[in-house]
């Protein structure tokens, strides 16, 4: 697997059942290399704390787009500071609000900001990510840019199978990593 070695990557965590991987993405990212910083969406914290990727990461996780470190506006600072953006779980609702524009949460904020490349891990639900809105949203995200890892057709959280489960951790590291060899 290429390298994330010196790699300041922002993880993204939205509001989905998938949350609970991201400590090990957050793992897996380091492993390979990176400094990891995560920023959760409100919808994310209902899933997991901003204490456990603290924990993991060794930074302190951000969820609070008006706390300002060191007079900083927050978006801005991690916006400049990211090499790569990866947004794993990536929820229906905030695949919306990219296609938006909108910066209502402070990872929304960041997306607008930085000049990093942003990698979407979207999960949800089969229906959810096979509705028409999402697939519009999808080549919106496209088209701004955004590129997509996943998602994969397995086993969904609900019990059932179909499209929308978020890329295992290990491919999803792999898969960035090779990404970003490339624009090297």
């Amino acid at each position: 697997m290429p390298s994330l070695s010196g790699r300041e990557i922002l993880l993204g965590v939205t509001g989905s059942i998938a949350a609970y991987k991201s400590p090990d993405v957050a793992r897996r990212l380091q492993d390979a290399g990176a400094r990891v910083t995560a920023v959760l969406t409100p919808g994310a914290e209902r899933f997991i704390t901003a204490l456990t990727l603290t924990a993991v990461t060794g930074r302190p996780a951000a969820t609070d787009p008006f706390l300002l470190a060191g007079g900083q506006m927050p978006h801005l600072a991690l916006a400049k500071a990211a090499d790569a953006v990866l947004i794993a779980p990536c929820s229906a609702d905030f695949l919306s609000a990219l296609a938006a524009g909108r910066a209502d949460t402070l990872l929304a904020s960041i997306v607008l900001s930085t000049r990093a490349p942003v990698f979407l891990a979207p999960a949800m639900h089969d229906p959810m990510w096979t509705h028409p809105a999402t697939r519009r949203n999808t080549g919106l995200c496209r088209d701004l840019g955004y590129q997509f890892i996943g998602p994969e057709r397995g086993a969904l959280a609900s019990g059932d199978t179909g499209q929308g489960r978020m890329t295992e951790p290990d491919d999803l590291v792999r898969r960035l990593a090779t990404a970003l060899s490339k624009k090297a």
